[in-house]
C-alpha cells in the first residue's frame, strides 16, 4: 500500500499539572529530514523521537513541534536543620516557653519552610503524546496514499483500455498497408516479384510496428501494479517504472501515424505524466 510523504496530525495531553501538545507535519523530500522544536529537548528524548520515526518513515521533510503549558503547582518541604537550630535558640531563652510554640509562630521565620515550584514535565508524558501523534500521522499518510492509488488505478485503466483498442486495430492497419502497397505497385506498373514485394511490405510494417512497445508498456504496468500492492510501496521504484513507461508511450506516439490511433497514444502518454506528478508524493 502506498504512503504519501505529506501528512499532518496533532495529539494533546492534559492533566491537573500540565498540558502538552505535539504537532507533526511533513512535505515532500528526496530523503528523510527531521526538525524537532523546541530545541531544548534533552538528547535522550531527541534520540528516542528520531529513532522511532526512522523505523516508520523513510522519506520526507518532517517537522515536529511540542507546546507546553504548566499549571501553577508547588511542593513544600521543611528545612530540618534550620528548625532544630531555631528550637535550640528558643530553649535557651528563659522568657519563651518552647513547648507552647505553634506553627503560626514560626511560619514566617526565614529558612524554615521551603517552597518549590514544579516546572518540569515528565518525560513519559512527552513520549506518550508524541507516540499518539505519530500513530495519527501515519494514518493520515495512509489516507493520502489511498487517494494517490485511486488516481493510479484510474490512469492504469485508461492505458489498458487504449492498449486493448490498439492491439485490435494494429493488425487491421498492417493489412491495409500491404494492400495499399500492392495497389501503388500496380498503379505505377512496377515489375516486382512476389519476394521483393513481400520484403518491401515487411520493411514498411516494421517501420510503424508498435508490438514491442505495447508489450513493454504492459510489462511496466504489471510491474507497477505489483509494487503498489506491496505492504510498503517504494516511491522511488514507482518513479523509475514511470520513467520507463513514459519513454515507451513517447515512442509509441511517434511511431503511430494514424490520427485516430495517435490520439490514443497521446492519451496514454498524458496518463503516465499525471501518474508521475502523483508519484512525487509517494514515500
Amino acid at each position: 500500500m502506498p504512503l504519501s510523504m505529506t501528512g499532518y496530525a496533532t495529539s494533546k495531553h492534559q492533566d491537573d499539572s500540565c498540558e502538552v501538545v505535539c504537532e507533526i507535519k511533513s512535505v515532500n523530500h528526496r530523503f528523510l529530514e527531521l526538525s524537532i522544536k523546541p530545541n531544548d529537548i534533552n538528547n535522550k528524548l531527541d534520540s528516542f523521537i528520531r529513532n522511532t520515526l526512522k523505523k516508520r518513515v523513510e522519506r520526507g521533510a518532517i517537522d515536529i513541534r511540542f507546546k507546553y503549558n504548566l499549571s501553577q503547582a508547588y511542593s513544600y518541604s521543611v528545612n530540618k536543620e534550620s528548625l532544630l537550630n531555631l528550637k535550640k535558640i528558643l530553649s535557651q531563652l528563659t522568657i519563651v516557653n518552647s513547648q507552647n510554640i505553634s506553627l503560626s509562630d514560626i511560619k514566617n521565620f526565614p529558612g524554615i519552610f521551603e517552597t518549590n515550584e514544579k516546572n518540569k514535565i515528565p518525560e513519559t508524558v512527552i513520549k506518550k503524546t508524541f507516540l499518539e501523534a505519530l500513530d495519527e500521522f501515519m494514518k493520515d499518510k495512509s489516507r493520502e496514499g489511498i487517494k494517490i492509488q485511486k488516481v493510479f488505478n484510474k490512469k492504469i485503466k485508461t492505458i489498458n483500455d487504449s492498449i486493448n483498442k490498439l492491439q485490435k486495430q494494429i493488425p487491421v492497419i498492417n493489412k491495409k498497408r500491404m494492400s495499399l502497397l500492392s495497389s501503388k505497385v500496380k498503379q505505377l506498373k512496377l515489375e516486382l516479384d512476389a519476394d521483393k514485394l513481400s520484403q518491401e511490405a515487411v520493411m514498411l510494417i516494421l517501420k510503424y510496428d508498435v508490438a514491442e512497445e505495447l508489450e513493454r508498456i504492459i510489462f511496466h504496468i504489471e510491474s507497477m501494479k505489483k509494487e503498489l500492492s506491496l505492504k510498503k510501496t517504494k516511491g522511488k521504484k514507482v518513479d523509475f517504472i514511470l520513467q520507463e513507461l513514459f519513454r515507451e508511450t513517447n515512442t509509441l506516439a511517434v511511431k503511430i501515424d494514424r490520427p485516430s490511433l495517435k490520439g490514443m497514444a497521446l492519451d496514454m502518454k498524458l496518463a503516465v505524466e499525471e501518474m508521475r506528478e502523483q508519484a512525487q508524493n509517494l514515500e
